[in-house]
This record gives structure tokens, C-alpha cells and sequence, in this order.
């Protein structure tokens, strides 16, 4: 199984891993279903490495769903649930899809003599070999952090980005995120703030008639997007947890920020100040928050029980004073004589 995961981690090699203890079909497989990979797509930008890879897991998920109900109506009940407990493995699966998957997948089970999966394996955790009963410890109940942000001067508290990193003891590493897109359109970079767990890789889009040139010298980071038209893309992978803010080397007046955060917990506060962060174990923890206003970022502790957090007020200054200048793609000051 682990093999099915990581083809989606990568475009290319090998063939379709076959699902556990799938009998082989007696007859051929319609014309409509396929089991090789790589697809024969070409690539020649880093933007068709993205397409490649995103056409290639849809491609791998219709062939596990359709093939699983093949086998089921072909009485390979084993089969059928082989290729369906690798589906549902899947990271990121479409809640729709696993929705229609499970109840076929308990039925194919019960045909094939098999026990009923777990609460973990019916979410789609890999399997794994029961612990004596002594040393089994209940799966910790996620719950939620919410509160309002307040501050951030003249610009008010929305866009500020509030993350929590684990205190009591090692927390799980962030997963990237998927389809982030940051776009210049009328001289603006849509959204201003994005907040993403370290390790994201970003599209720059240029929506706009003119040429933009994306970049930021905020080390390391820093990257230089070059001189792109109407249409063009670019993709950079934030690797390395900061504040990293946008600038255009054409326009002065543009900027915006990414913030890459080492921590699967984070949010962005509205226009209002309110945030909500899903998913977080109960436990101690560093409550970070930033904001473009602000000089330093705002650190708190706090303790999640059971039920969660709520009602959490965070405060942000608006201390920050604007840079002398707005630097070019170079750090240097820019010249007025240039015309932008």
C-alpha cells in the first residue's frame, strides 16, 4: 500500500500498485480503465510538472474506484475491497468520493468473510498491527482553537496569521498545502496575506495586461520570478518557516506576504479579528500571531483541554514603521528616473 501512497508524491515510474490480495481479473478490463503510469504527458515547464502530477492522481483514483466495482460485480469481493482500502489510504481523498466508497467497501468485506475495519481504517489510516491490550491508548480528540485578534494599528486586526506549536511534547510535521495561488491583478496581489504550512508550493499568476515581475529578498526565501506577461505562471516551495513578503520589481506601490508556519495549526484572521483553528489535539502550546503592522510577533501560552478553546483574545500591535525606501529585486533603493 505504501507504494500507491507515494506515487502521489511524485510524478512517474512503475505501474499501478495493484491493490492487497487482489485476485487477478478472468477477463480483460474494459478499454476505459488503465493501469499505467507515468501518463504520456509532456514536461517542459515546472507548471506542467504540477499538471502532470494533479492529472496522474485523478487518473489513479478513478482506476481504484471503478476497478473496485468491477471486481464487486464480478463476485471478487476480495479484490473489490483490495482496491477500495487503498483508495480510501489516499492523502487528501474527496470526502464525496470516500462517501460513496465505504458503504460498498463494508459490503465487499462482509462478502469476502472479512471483518469490519476500524474507526482509523475507515478514515483511511493505513493499517496497523494491534497493540497488546494493555499498551493501547485512546486516539486523542481533536477539537477546536478559536478567539478575535485585536490591534494592528490603522490597518486593523484582519490578515493577521496565528499558528500553535506543541509544548508538552513533539507535535506531527505540517503536510504542504495544495492549489495555492497568490494572482497580480490591477496592480494587486490577490490575497495580500497567505498563510501556508512550510514546505507549500505557491502559483504566481499574472492576471493583469502588463507585465509584472514578482520577487522577494526575504532570505531564504528569496526568489526572483523574472519579467512575466499576461498569463504567465510561476512556482516557488516555500522550504523554510518566515515571513516573506512580496514585492514587483516593475510597480512600487505592490506588495503582499506569504507566511510559511512549522505547524499543521494556523489560520488567518478576517477583516473582523475572528480566527479558527481545526484539528488540535488537546495539549499545551505556544500561540503565535502575526501582522504586517506589527514589530513582533505575538507569543502566548496556552492549554487545550478536551473541549477545545474558545474565546481566545490575541493582540497584535501596530508599532511597525514603513522601510526607508521599497527596495528593487536587488536591495537597493529604487530610481525614480526608471518610471516605476
Amino acid at each position: 500500500m505504501a507504494a500507491v501512497i507515494a506515487l502521489l508524491c511524485c510524478a512517474g515510474g512503475g505501474r499501478l500498485a495493484r491493490a492487497a490480495e487482489a485476485a487477478p481479473s478472468p477477463a480483460a478490463e474494459p478499454g476505459w480503465l488503465g493501469d499505467d503510469l507515468p501518463l504520456p504527458l509532456a514536461v517542459k515547464t515546472p507548471q506542467d510538472i504540477g499538471f502532470k502530477s494533479a492529472a496522474e492522481r485523478q487518473y489513479l483514483i478513478f482506476n481504484l474506484m471503478a476497478g473496485g466495482k468491477l471486481a464487486f460485480d464480478r463476485g471478487d469481493y476480495t479484490g473489490a475491497a483490495g482496491k477500495w482500502e487503498t483508495l480510501l489510504r489516499m492523502p487528501g481523498l474527496d470526502p464525496q468520493v470516500a462517501q460513496a466508497v465505504q458503504p460498498l467497501l463494508e459490503d465487499a468485506r462482509a462478502r469476502a468473510g472479512r471483518p469490519a475495519a476500524s474507526a482509523d481504517q475507515q478514515a483511511g489510516a493505513p493499517e496497523k498491527a494491534p497493540a497488546p491490550r494493555e499498551q493501547v491508548s485512546p486516539t486523542p480528540r481533536r477539537t477546536t482553537v478559536s478567539g478575535t485578534v485585536a490591534g494592528g494599528g490603522p490597518a486593523g486586526p484582519g490578515g493577521a496569521v496565528i499558528w500553535l506549536k506543541r509544548l508538552d511534547e513533539h507535535g506531527p510535521r505540517p503536510t504542504p498545502a495544495q492549489n495555492q495561488i497568490i494572482t497580480q491583478r490591477e496592480k494587486t496581489f490577490l490575497p495580500h496575506v497567505l498563510a501556508i504550512p512550510v514546505g507549500t508550493s505557491v502559483q504566481f499568476r499574472n492576471d493583469d495586461r502588463i507585465y509584472h515581475n514578482v520577487f522577494s529578498i526575504a532570505k531564504p526565501n528569496d526568489f526572483d520570478a523574472g519579467i512575466r506577461a499576461t498569463g504567465a505562471t510561476y512556482v516557488k516551495t516555500f522550504s523554510h518557516p518566515g515571513v516573506v513578503q512580496l514585492l514587483c520589481n516593475i510597480h512600487a506601490t505592490m506588495n503582499a506576504y506569504v507566511v510559511a508556519v512549522d505547524s499543521p495549526y494556523y489560520a488567518k484572521a478576517q477583516a473582523s479579528g475572528a480566527f479558527t483553528i481545526h484539528n488540535v489535539p488537546p495539549g499545551r502550546y505556544d500561540l503565535a500571531a502575526w501582522h504586517e503592522s506589527a514589530s513582533s510577533v505575538t507569543h502566548k501560552t496556552i492549554t487545550v483541554g478536551p473541549e477545545g478553546h474558545r474565546d481566545l483574545a490575541v493582540t497584535v500591535g501596530g508599532d511597525k514603521r514603513p522601510a526607508p525606501f521599497v527596495p528593487d529585486k536587488y536591495g537597493h533603493k529604487r530610481q525614480p528616473q526608471l518610471g516605476y
